[in-house]
């Protein structure tokens, strides 16, 4: 059961391995595009072209939907990037069911691990196995994988090296439930744990009051997607735009937060304690590109400034 690319990793090293994947459960196609055309998830194509029996409920307790789970005779059901599945659907399978995190819990519940792991600043990170319960990323801990963040990570480097260890984890966890060599672990609640929160505009606007490491953080931890955002006046333009990938500056702010500062072929941004250079951004209505190629059609006014 899966949606995105990073459970198309998955179901990749399961085939792989050689597991006897009965079916995939995936998203029902939704409209996407200027045009509303229907849009496949990513495990849909995948299962597609495998020729996998294929399910896309839109209600996760209909008896239609239920009664063909059941005659899978699935021993396990395995949950990579899917949505919340009530008690009646994950208690059908002998084994139980198990899902993928992408982070190492208790650590970043939620939405979005990869994601708040590297806009907090962590140096490591990691994926879990555990069995599905009632609540959202808190049952029985099987086998779990860490991995170190490198330096100048992002969220796509990030998620493709989770992907790989994920697979190898779902791999080596099904064997072991198959031997019957596990014994889950309860996940530990005696301290405060820090979550990872769905992504919405509100938490991936960029604020130019913070420190500029907090800043670089920010915006390595939303690119590509789904990329970090400001506003910005130009002359008498007001725009949404796109940051993916800056560099913090040495040396000392010249200007006030958000100022923007533009110096042949580079362009800058002040914030409290220094400065970023701008390396890639995106305009409204135009492809994202590094700043040294939109500057060789784009001005920006002495006014110009993030906000």
């Amino acid at each position: 059961m899966g949606t995105p690319d990073f459970a198309v990793g998955v179901l990749e090293a399961l085939i792989a391995a050689d597991f006897n994947v009965a079916a995939v459960v995936t998203a029902p196609d939704k409209p996407a595009g200027r045009g509303r055309k229907p849009m496949e998830s990513a495990v849909k194509k995948y299962a597609q072209n495998k020729n996998i029996p294929l399910l896309q409920p839109i209600n996760l307790k209909e008896d239609g939907f239920l009664q063909d789970l059941r005659n899978y005779n699935a021993n396990v059901f395995v949950v990579v990037a899917f949505r919340m599945l009530p008690r009646v659907v994950w208690e059908i399978p002998e084994y139980g069911t198990f899902n993928l995190h992408a982070s190492l819990l208790p650590e970043y519940r939620g939405a979005a691990p990869i994601n708040w792991t590297i806009i907090n600043g962590e140096v490591k990170t990691g994926v879990t196995t555990f069995f599905i319960d009632e609540n959202i990323d808190t049952g029985a801990i099987i086998e779990q994988k860490e991995i170190d963040i490198a330096e100048n990570e992002t969220a796509e480097t990030l998620h493709d090296k989770l992907m790989k260890i994920g697979g190898d984890l779902v791999v080596s966890s099904l064997k072991a439930i198959a031997a019957n060599k596990i014994v889950p672990k309860k996940q530990s609640e005696f301290k405060k744990l820090k979550a990872a929160p769905k992504l919405t505009p509100e938490n991936t606007r960029i604020d130019w009051n913070q420190e500029t490491e907090k800043v670089e953080r920010l915006i390595r931890g939303l690119s590509p997607f789904p990329a970090a955002w400001t506003m910005m006046v130009n002359g008498t333009d007001d725009l949404r735009v796109k940051i993916f990938q800056v560099k913090i500056m040495e040396g000392e702010k010249s200007g006030a937060p958000g100022d923007l500062i533009q110096d042949k072929k580079r362009l800058f941004v002040n914030l409290p304690d220094g400065k970023l250079e701008l390396l890639e951004i995106q305009l409204p209505g135009k492809k994202r590109m590094s700043v040294r190629d939109l500057l060789n059609g784009y001005s920006f006014s002495d006014n110009a400034h993030f906000y």
